[in-house]
């Protein structure tokens, strides 16, 4: 881990938790325009096709909270074509006296939403496959609640760093 004093882990500490408050806005659009599928089925299409986007921004969130941590402690984010699959994989690993920041198993979770994001930055909305978008959607609230106890664990880590600088 690079060289890094209080001041610099408080901003993490901060960045970090900005992005995990979008995230929980995030959640709740996400279950208020589930819970209209039902309720709207005229509109089945569109608000799929919604869902598909703020899954597409799950997995975004996600990542700007990696982007932070490897540019803040480790220097910098993977290159080549494949670093955002190499980004989501080293969360799992210490590196340079930093522990892992989420699980093996939310890297496994998460590969799905890596994936799905490319193909909603690649298709039409009406070329979704809605199967999977509904699995997505239904295994996305276990996904979220396991990626942000992961992330909180994470920051109790920075906290405690933070202290021991100080000392």
């Amino acid at each position: 881990m690079r060289k890094i004093n209080v001041n610099q882990i408080t901003e993490i500490i901060t960045d970090i938790e900005n992005e995990l408050s979008r995230m929980n806005q995030l959640e709740k659009d996400i279950k208020e325009t589930y819970e209209k599928i039902p309720q709207y089925p005229e509109l089945t299409i569109t608000l799929f096709e919604s869902l598909a986007l703020k899954l597409h921004n799950f997995y975004t969130g996600c990542e700007r909270i990696f982007q932070i941590i490897t540019d803040e402690l480790n220097g910098g984010k993977p290159s080549s074509f494949d670093w955002h699959r190499r980004l989501l994989e080293r969360m799992a690993n210490e590196q340079n006296d930093r522990p892992g920041v989420i699980t093996k198993n939310t890297v496994k979770q998460l590969k799905d939403y890596l994936g799905f994001r490319h193909i909603v930055r690649n298709i039409y909305g009406f070329e979704l496959d809605i199967d999977r978008l509904e699995t997505l959607v239904n295994n996305y609230f276990s996904v979220w609640h396991n990626f942000r106890e992961d992330i909180n664990n994470f920051l109790n880590w920075l906290h405690q760093l933070k202290d021991v600088i100080k000392s």
